[in-house]
């Protein structure tokens, strides 16, 4: 489509039609999307250097304009070249001094060799934009209590052509020289600090220094009418923003004193001061993540961070350890950074395995090790078991794909792996490894053998075997301690590795902690704990030969290495009796989740476990172990809600004990607000008896009340929702009396989650029709609809639109944006634990890898993000089909 230009004459508009008819036609490579291919990205970036932008936006609260100059070497001018800019209005377009009217066609500019030079080009675009509502781009926001405008810049991995015209791709690196007309309320943000601000009338004029190297993801700019809090008591000046309806919901001495723990550590273990020159933090209404690591700006989500009540110690560890990570990606990942996608997880990896290590350096959070076993590895292991599972290092087609495998994997797989190799190579050694590499390539790009070859030239050794194994190979291997005794001493012992399945044959070296432990009177006592370096089959540990026979041998003790571990039956039968006895609190979540993935694995019933934990639970006082058992009910909860008549009497009666064992764990922790709130979660989760309908009603009425517990209104909206879910006769006039009394976002959305929640099957049709069809919903809402739709026990209304949903699947990942589909694959794909479906999601991924017609092709055909989907699918419903088939009647 031709969209209105002014500006060009007409005989350098009519010169270039000439040129084209005349038979030197622009050799368009690209597809006319916005995404750029790896191949395509390369080409692009072999040929240009010395970026440079200078960008001039007006912002209003309705749209915004901009100028965007670039600057730049090419070295030939043989081929033709691209710039990025997404669904822009251009006005004016001058290339190289001269006015013409572009070859546009809303995703970027493809630029007439015949007009570039070899040497120094400019360009320089005059356009305007709507702001984006998806979360991407520069997206605005209107804020429902004061309706006041806010606006915020997200890039990764490739949106910054929503906001400027660029050359979108980590390895052309530029510097940014900017300019901001603002309504005069507004805060305008960036990377660099202002250095001057003058009044123009009813607006503001922001002037901003250059630069440093930045890669066009990392660059941003926020906007709007934010509260500020500064602290310039550290060695780097810090400001926070939020919104102002929100302010009083943020606690900025929590934030400014992680931050300032944050930059200290950081800048004694790199050895390389903090590359820029102030650090700000944004909380984001409407975001994708949980934080983006733009330089100098970080953005957080209001949503997850945010609430109406005092912070609990785990909220407030979440906190410190997503500032840190964030923290962590301004050396690896902003100072050097990337050459192309598939070093994302490099970057990620690396963030989580350090910001870990900076959270564990406060005092009040030095169990976050133990947190990362919990949550963050436990979730990288169940990646790596299913069919979908895919090796750390991947390649990536296009920048469409630069998202496809962001995952556990990527995160928290990859940070174990680092944090296996800093024990293999010593950790004084990778430290020093990862100084030289951020020295060497400081405001540079690079790859993951230049990563590897710097903790190589430090460890003096081989890493491509290691490389191999670790970073190419995909599947978690599983460590199993054999052993005989006898006169009472160790007379073998060996660790058998296995791998997962001959799919995926990789075993690896790693090195780990070997713990023996003996059995005491009452409890089990820490023996001996020994080093061992394994590879291979079997690896017979020598060292342990003639010790005392142990009671129970944990091969992975302290957490080393990143291995499933199968505990023998020895060591079995020894976790189970004396789980609540054992000391020491890692050991006991490892023992714990032995207990769990036995489940999975069928080797442990679903009754049991639940027996377990009604018995073993109700006792244990670490929050961090709480919350990973109390995490492993609500699957268990999944798994109940699914199952078949002749094991649903038992499904309610397991559901009814867990509600009634938090409510007495609520009434009793009245001292320990943290345990109490943590339970009282739970309580809120599980309770669907009719007492505990009736009781949270009455809670909401403040006819009944729990010492300790403040029902703030985000508790209100909990129970709101819950009652709603269950369809309790006053759900509707809490929802109602709730919307009125809270007109902030958040409660905006609990009000769509109670009301999409709601077990009525029109209604579910028509929400599901919306999500489907073109719709004003902004994206963050329609994911509240998604996410809220088909909650575990509405399984009939569910079916009712399960093939609705999957006939549309292949339509659906054509239509919609990655972004999208992620939330729709993850919610929408329907899961029943029965034989039927997965037979049905079977055929729909086989239908789709079998040969057809060009015309069946194009309408059948899935995305690779829903054909993995899919997969997982599948596995889950093979899964509960196993747990339920074990179950005792």
């Amino acid at each position: 489509m031709k969209l209105p230009f002014i500006g060009f004459t007409a005989a350098v508009f009519c010169s270039l039609i000439a040129a084209n008819a005349s038979g030197n036609q622009v050799n368009i490579e690209r597809d006319a999307t916005p995404y750029i291919s790896q191949q395509v990205a390369a080409a692009r970036a072999e040929r240009i250097s010395e970026v440079k932008y200078d960008l001039d936006f007006t912002l209003t609260e309705q749209h915004f304009s901009a100028v965007s100059k670039v600057s730049f070497e090419l070295s030939d001018t043989t081929q033709p070249l691209s710039l990025d800019l997404n669904q822009a209005r251009i006005s004016s377009f001058t290339l190289n001094g001269k006015k013409v009217y572009p070859n546009y066609n809303n995703s970027y500019i493809q630029l007439n060799p015949r007009l570039l030079i070899s040497g120094s080009n400019t360009i320089e675009v005059q356009f305007t934009r709507d702001y984006s509502s998806n979360g991407e781009g520069l997206h605005r926001f209107k804020d429902p209590v004061d309706n006041k405008v806010y606006l915020y810049s997200h890039f990764k991995p490739a949106a910054a052509q929503q906001m400027f015209a660029v050359f979108d791709q980590p390895d052309l690196k530029a510097s940014y020289t900017l300019s901001v007309t603002a309504p005069k309320e507004w805060t305008v943000i960036s990377a660099m600090r202002e250095t001057s601000v003058s009044a123009q009338g009813e607006q503001r004029r922001w002037i901003f220094p250059e630069s440093p190297k930045l890669s066009p993801y990392n660059f941003s700019m926020h906007a709007g009418p934010y509260h500020e809090w500064t602290d310039n008591s550290g060695k780097y000046p810090l400001r926070l923003f939020a919104r102002q309806s929100v302010a009083k919901q943020v606690d900025e001495q929590d934030w400014f004193n992680y931050t300032q723990q944050g930059l200290t550590f950081f800048d004694n273990y790199f050895g390389i001061p903090y590359p820029f020159n102030k650090y700000d933090q944004v909380l984001v209404p409407d975001f994708l993540y949980g934080a983006m690591e733009n330089a100098a700006a970080v953005t957080f989500s209001e949503s997850r961070f945010l609430s109406n009540s005092k912070m609990t110690t785990t909220e407030k560890q979440r906190l410190a350890s997503v500032i840190m990570h964030e923290m962590a990606h301004q050396w690896f990942g902003n100072l050097v950074t990337m050459k192309w996608w598939n070093g994302l997880w490099l970057n990620e990896s690396f963030a989580s395995f350090m910001g870990t290590m900076a959270t564990s350096q406060i005092e009040e959070f030095s169990h976050a090790w133990r947190s990362f076993y919990a949550k963050n590895k436990q979730a990288a292991y169940q990646q790596d078991s299913l069919a979908s599972t895919h090796p750390i290092e991947v390649a990536v087609a296009s920048s469409q794909n630069a998202f496809d495998n962001i995952d556990a994997i990527t995160y928290s797989k990859g940070a174990s792996t680092l944090k296996q190799l800093s024990y293999l190579i010593g950790e004084k050694t990778f430290q020093q490894g990862v100084h030289n590499y951020l020295t060497q390539y400081s405001y540079q790009n690079a790859e993951l053998k230049d990563f590897i070859t710097s903790l190589e030239q430090a460890a003096k050794r081989d890493l491509s075997q290691w490389s191999q194994d670790w970073l190419y190979k995909a599947g978690v291997n599983t460590l199993e301690a054999e052993f005989s005794c006898s006169n009472g001493r160790i007379s073998s012992f060996s660790l058998k590795q296995t791998a997962p399945s001959s799919a995926l044959p990789t075993l690896r070296e790693q090195k780990v902690l070997l713990g023996l432990f003996t059995q005491g009177r009452n409890r089990l006592h820490h023996n001996i704990s020994v080093p061992v370096t394994y590879s291979g089959e079997k690896t017979e540990v020598k060292q342990v030969i003639g010790l005392h026979c142990p009671a129970l041998v944990y091969p992975n003790y302290q957490d080393w290495g990143f291995v499933k571990v199968s505990l023998d039956p020895v060591s079995f039968k020894a976790a189970q009796a004396n789980l609540a006895s054992v000391d020491d609190p890692l050991l006991r979540s490892m023992l714990w989740q032995s207990l769990w993935d036995s489940v999975e694995n069928g080797s442990l019933t679903l009754n049991d476990y639940i027996g377990t934990v009604l018995i073993n639970l109700p006792g244990e006082r670490d929050l961090t172990i709480l919350d990973q058992v109390l995490t492993s009910l609500s699957s268990t909860r999944v798994y109940l809600d699914k199952m078949d008549p002749s094991n649903q009497r038992y499904a309610k009666q397991a559901i009814r004990a867990i509600e009634q064992m938090s409510l007495r764990k609520v009434m009793v922790n009245k001292a320990n607000r943290d345990i109490q709130r943590r339970w009282f979660a739970i309580y809120i989760e599980f309770g669907r008896s009719r007492d505990a309908l009736e009781h949270m009603d009455a809670l909401l009425k403040q006819t009944s009340s729990i010492k300790g517990i403040e029902i703030d209104q985000d508790l209100r909206w909990k129970m709101s929702i819950h009652l709603n879910r269950y369809d309790h006769r006053n759900g509707r006039y809490w929802l109602n009396k709730e919307r009125a009394a809270d007109k902030s976002d958040s409660g905006q959305k609990s009000a769509l989650a109670a009301e999409v929640i709601l077990p009525e099957a029109a209604k579910k049709r028509q929400w599901l029709n919306r999500i489907q069809q073109p719709t004003n919903l902004p994206f963050a809402k329609l994911r509240t609809v998604m996410e809220n739709l088909y909650p575990s026990e509405q399984k009939l209304l569910s079916a009712a639109t399960a093939e609705q949903r999957l006939d549309t699947l292949a339509q659906m990942g054509k239509t919609h944006d990655p972004v999208f589909m992620r939330s729709y694959n993850k919610t929408l794909i329907p899961t029943e634990c029965s034989y039927a479906n997965a037979s049905r999601l079977q055929r729909l991924i086989d239908s789709s890898a079998a040969p057809q017609s060009a015309t069946a092709l194009l309408a059948t055909t899935l995305s690779e993000p829903s054909l993995r989907a899919l997969k997982e699918a599948v596995q889950h419903e093979q899964k509960c089909l196993l747990i339920k088939s074990k179950m005792k009647h």
